[in-house]
């Protein structure tokens, strides 16, 4: 028989479903995928609830209701002081990652290039991949995860189409800069590229920083597809709805892509994120400090326990080196036993890499309640002290002989 895609065909199961498999053979805590433990707020839900309900349950406009293009209008406005028209540079998508999807086949042709930063989301090389797009990988390395301006510029040139940027960034919880930003925005206008910016994580940022979207800056109005997520935003990241801002030639050959990918979104839960966007100031600032919260307590306990933790800006996120707890294999099978022998999974960070990479780095998501985290850490805290001690006993018995 014929060869199946070839693209697709060598594309494995991702590690989130291979550890939240073994998770669930295991009972084991699951702090590897990245969703939230409880629902989001109850004007939300029962505003999806009384939608469904109305009599407007076909087809809504392709690129979305008005309500929602009008609220992703005025969020735009209000937190980050952008003008957008609301019929003409507003797409509402299926999710953000269908959002990622249409921008870049909205943009690419089969040879343009696309400069990606490592780690990375899993989708963004698979995607530039199956639309014939030739990507430039720049790393970014723990622990301080700084942008190497030097090989970000080289990796531009007379080919690149664009760069697909995310911030805060999944999975090193970075919140670029300003001063980083402005250098990739010099970039973009140096090679007449554009920007493709996953921003689902807007409103998770911690520590008293600001979200800069890329957008904002000066000649970047043009140029940015800006994407956002009611499923971060409102955790309820089952709904999948997503949404473009962009100028209106770009959001119109991202709406070309999405007529053919999905073409519309459930209306009833569009109906419900233009409620939510339009929620108090006090809802995004207690978002964000509720997660602070969490990422406090997972971040202490880890490294109360021996793992060296990497500070945290943004995301749902921690990044540990588990070397410091005397771990000498990779971070797969790292990750793989303390599932098994602990009951707490995470994510090997070189799942976020293509080729090689640091093998010692382990990702958990803190976006749970505050007692399944405690007993997270409770789990790994009695699993490694057994360790140490049967080490302890070992090395002792040894000196005896």
């Amino acid at each position: 028989m014929k060869t199946l895609n070839t693209q697709l065909s060598a594309t494995g199961t991702t590690i989130f479903t291979v550890m939240s498999v073994l998770a669930n053979q295991h009972r084991s805590i699951n702090l590897g995928q990245g969703f939230p433990d409880t629902d989001g707020p109850a004007d939300v839900l029962q505003a999806a609830a009384d939608a469904l309900r109305d009599g407007r349950n076909q087809y809504p406009p392709m690129t979305g209701v008005p309500e929602l293009r009008q609220a992703v209008a005025a969020a735009n406005r209000r937190f980050y002081g952008l003008e957008v028209d609301p019929d003409t540079e507003v797409v509402v998508t299926s999710g953000a990652t269908e959002a990622l999807a249409s921008c870049l086949m909205g943009l690419i042709d089969p040879g343009d290039e696309v400069v990606l930063i490592e780690p990375l989301y899993d989708t963004y090389l698979p995607v530039v991949r199956m639309l014939g797009g030739i990507p430039r990988l720049v790393r970014l390395m723990p622990p301080k995860w700084e942008l190497p301006r030097a090989e970000l510029a080289a990796a531009f040139g007379p080919k690149t189409k664009a760069i697909l940027l995310n911030t805060p960034m999944n999975p090193t919880s970075k919140v670029f800069t300003a001063d980083e930003l402005g250098f990739i925005a010099g970039l973009l206008q140096r090679h007449d590229a554009y920007a493709i910016c996953d921003e689902v994580y807007e409103h998770l940022v911690f520590d008293g920083l600001k979200h800069i979207p890329l957008m904002t800056l000066p000649g970047m109005r043009e140029r940015c597809l800006r994407i956002g997520s009611a499923g971060k935003t409102f955790s309820l990241t089952g709904w999948k709805v997503g949404y473009i801002t962009a100028p209106r030639a770009l959001a119109t050959a991202a709406t070309k892509a999405h007529q053919n990918l999905i073409f519309t979104t459930p209306p009833n839960l569009q109906r419900a994120v233009a409620l939510g966007l339009a929620k108090d100031d006090s809802y995004f600032a207690g978002l964000a400090a509720d997660l602070q919260a969490k990422r406090d307590l997972l971040s202490d306990g880890l490294s109360r326990i021996g793992f060296s933790v990497i500070p945290t800006h943004g995301s749902y996120f921690i990044t540990a080196d588990f070397r410091p707890l005397g771990w000498n294999g990779d971070d797969v099978a790292f990750c793989r036993h303390i599932t098994e022998h602990a009951g707490v999974t995470a994510i090997p960070v070189t799942a976020f890499f293509e080729g090689e990479a640091p093998r010692h780095f382990a990702r958990f998501a803190f976006c749970k309640r505050p007692e399944v985290l405690a007993e997270a850490v409770e789990r790994l805290a009695r699993h490694f002290a057994g360790q140490g001690a049967a080490s302890k006993a070992l090395t002792s018995a040894a000196g005896s002989a």
